[in-house]
């Protein structure tokens, strides 16, 4: 699940600190290792995403392990954090004897839990520092997956390969055009196949990133599709996340020949008062945090 920072506002480099980037996360500790200085209002294109969501990863994965692990289980299988369970909800249907493509994959515990169930999961993410702690994870719990390393846009798989394809949080917000994953998933699903991904609901960007009543007031125009683009001191981007419209995925979905069946808006756990990064209680009680679209091949 992403770094995420909805509501991009500019930061002057000769001031930022960690805390001023990311809200005092333990993030903190990528952005010095990578030497994030601030952040900057520009575009960035595919080769740029993709260089520095590999950076950003790798940098990040121990500490992102290490806050979320928990969370996210070793051989488990959760959407959101809204705690929404693919045991409980089966968003890609029966997965016995089916063969998954896991988008994004992070340490992989959604394609364990994949495997446990019967299906032939294979696990693709754009960090060897995440594909490091899947591989622990493997080791942990005995349940080995096929790891691949690529990104969501270039997928290195032949055509008409898999059955179903799952994303939780993983790939699509990272990469500058995110109706070429579509595409590319398209691509290698069988005709009738399921793509289930999850993102930070797109009318987040339009708020800071605060789980607090800080988070509550709007501070950028949700039609503002420039991404969020940290630099280093040579202007080098060293984290991207893109902004899409809902109706911009529709029609992107729409053009790669997927048919949305159901579009899920997850509400706020009843008695939780967890957080993550800006997910809370107090603003998932008002406003929608993750958007699940459920799409077929058809």
């Amino acid at each position: 699940m992403s770094h995420d920072h909805s509501a991009p506002t500019e930061i002057s480099p000769d001031s930022a600190t960690g805390d001023e980037l990311d809200g005092g996360s333990a993030h903190v500790s990528a952005e010095r290792a990578l030497g994030t200085t601030g952040v900057s209002k520009r575009t960035a294109g595919a080769v740029e995403s993709r260089q520095a969501s590999r950076l950003w990863w790798d940098a990040d994965a121990d500490d992102y392990q290490a806050e979320h692990g928990d969370f996210l289980g070793v051989s488990d299988f959760v959407w959101c954090p809204e705690r929404v369970r693919e045991a409980d909800v089966r968003l890609l249907g029966d997965v016995a004897g089916k063969r998954v493509l896991e988008v994004g994959s992070g340490s992989a515990s959604c394609s364990r839990w994949l495997a446990a169930q019967g299906a032939e999961p294979v696990a693709l993410d754009i960090s060897a520092g995440m594909l490091r702690h899947a591989a622990e994870g493997a080791a942990a719990s005995g349940i080995e997956v096929p790891l691949v390393q690529a990104s969501a846009d270039t997928l290195p798989f032949a055509a008409n390969s898999f059955d179903l394809a799952c994303s939780a949080f993983g790939g699509v917000p990272f990469v500058a055009d995110s109706g070429a994953v579509f595409q590319e998933v398209a691509r290698v699903l069988r005709p009738g196949g399921r793509w289930v991904f999850a993102v930070t609901h797109p009318m987040r960007w339009i708020f800071p990133d605060d789980p607090g009543p800080g988070g509550l007031t709007v501070a950028q125009s949700y039609f503002d599709r420039s991404p969020y683009v940290e630099i280093n001191a040579f202007g080098e981007a060293t984290y991207v996340e893109h902004h899409r419209t809902l109706g911009d995925y529709v029609r992107q979905l729409t053009a790669a020949g997927m048919r949305l069946v159901d579009l899920i808006e997850p509400e706020w756990p009843e008695g939780a008062d967890h957080t993550w990064g800006q997910w809370s209680r107090l603003r998932g009680g008002l406003f929608p945090g993750t958007s699940i679209f459920c799409c077929t091949l058809d």
